[in-house]
């Protein structure tokens, strides 16, 4: 079964997180997919198992003779962004694609002018969905992509060592480490397969946090409110106004990191906002942090000391450190991209992946390609041949792990 097959099946079962609900998962429908997935391997005769929080975990042991190599894992994440709906998605498959604007069944136009990415693709053949919904790209091809290289190991004669896979629930809601038991999957080393263009290896990205800003004002009849009333409206625009505008999203790329305001909400006697820093500089992550201590500082001197409460978690951190020690999981990638027929690229993530927190938790773990492109909106969209290199990928970095054991890593 190819990549792409698979991929047009798991894409109409709705597994969107949400971060309302407070439950693991997020959304039972996630364990629509899992189950189907268990399905398949235990099909294929491969040890898998689903827990209770959906988390699926499979392993095949290694071939005859290769038992002293690593265990090599590879992960990628069941559940698709609350950005946009992933309810009812209709997979639409445009064939020779030749460069052009593309018209969607409802009536939206992807212009080839606004993603200059398109021309590469001439001749292609592009799945998107059909603009009412997000395509579920992000990441049910790594899914389809690990399965279809699952089959292609269990029914080939590629030598490799001890593996481990496993598919997680609600990673776009930033929790798909929370319930990730390392120990229980077993490897010494993994890759989440959860990127972009199929050629592109990460093993950078933001430090990360996230900033709530609670603002007490004090609301009094407008007739009689002179030298007595603190508008919490008035406070949060004060406060925001702190923030330098070249330093938020819309205006950084690369390596430059921003503060974003996601959220704001309010009246005159109370107001919150949410922000989310990111940097890939561990030093400048922690100046920003300190720079919004000290706007609220400042807003306190101006309005009164309790006026503005601001609370600083730390999200997650830039898997770059982790990885560095292990650079020889980055140079099998490259060959295993360079032996699919591309130039391998390295790329630094602007976010972050479930890679970075479980490097943090003891399991270096960069991240591969998808093929996939505009995660998250309706304009989402992959390449049947971009899965294809996918799946030749990760058997290639199976079999060059295959070629040293423990003790050359």
């Amino acid at each position: 079964m190819k990549p792409y097959e698979r991929f047009l099946e798991y894409v109409k079962i709705n597994t969107q997180s949400d971060e309302s609900t407070g439950h693991h998962p997020s959304f039972d429908g996630e364990f629509d997919l899992a189950k189907k997935l268990l399905a398949e391997l235990k099909n294929m005769g491969v040890d898998a198992a689903l827990d209770d929080k959906c988390y699926l975990m499979a392993h095949i042991p290694p071939t005859e003779g290769y038992e002293d190599r690593i265990t090599l894992g590879f992960i990628a994440h069941m559940d698709t962004a609350p950005a946009y709906s992933g309810c009812n998605v209709n997979p639409v498959i445009h064939r020779n694609y030749d460069g052009g604007d593309i018209i969607y069944p409802d009536g939206k136009i992807m212009k080839s002018s606004d993603f200059p990415h398109l021309k590469r693709l001439v001749g292609e053949t592009l799945i998107t969905s059909d603009g009412t919904t997000l395509l579920g790209a992000d990441d049910k091809s790594g899914v389809s992509e690990i399965m279809t290289a699952i089959e292609r190991l269990i029914n080939g004669n590629i030598p490799h060592g001890p593996l481990a896979f496993c598919f997680t629930p609600d990673e776009e809601i930033g929790e798909g480490a929370d319930n990730f038991d390392v120990g229980k999957f077993g490897a010494d080393f993994a890759y989440t397969v959860d990127g972009g263009d199929v050629c592109e290896i990460e093993y950078e990205n933001f430090n990360a946090a996230d900033v709530k800003v609670r603002i007490t004002g004090l609301s009094t009849h407008p007739g009689t409110a002179k030298n007595v009333m603190i508008n919490a409206i008035n406070v949060a625009y004060d406060f925001h106004s702190l923030i330098p505008e070249n330093d938020r999203p819309e205006h950084t790329e690369g390596y430059e990191g921003f503060y974003h305001l996601t959220d704001i909400s309010g009246d005159c006697s109370s107001a919150d906002l949410r922000y989310i820093v990111r940097d890939h500089d561990r030093g400048k992550f922690e100046d920003r942090k300190e720079y919004l201590r000290t706007c609220a500082k400042k807003i306190n001197e101006k309005y009164g000391k309790e006026t503005v409460h601001i609370t600083i978690s730390d999200s997650y951190y830039n898997m770059l450190e982790k990885i560095t020690p292990h650079m020889h999981l980055i140079e099998s990638a490259k060959k295993a991209v360079t032996s699919a027929g591309m130039t391998p690229v390295t790329v630094p993530v602007r976010g972050g992946t479930d890679g970075a927190r479980l490097s943090y938790m003891g399991l270096p773990c960069p991240n591969l390609g998808t093929g996939g492109f505009n995660f998250h909106g309706p304009f989402e969209h992959i390449t049947v041949e971009r899965m294809d290199r996918a799946t030749q990928v990760i058997l290639g970095i199976i079999e060059e792990y295959s070629h040293f054991d423990k003790d050359q890593v």
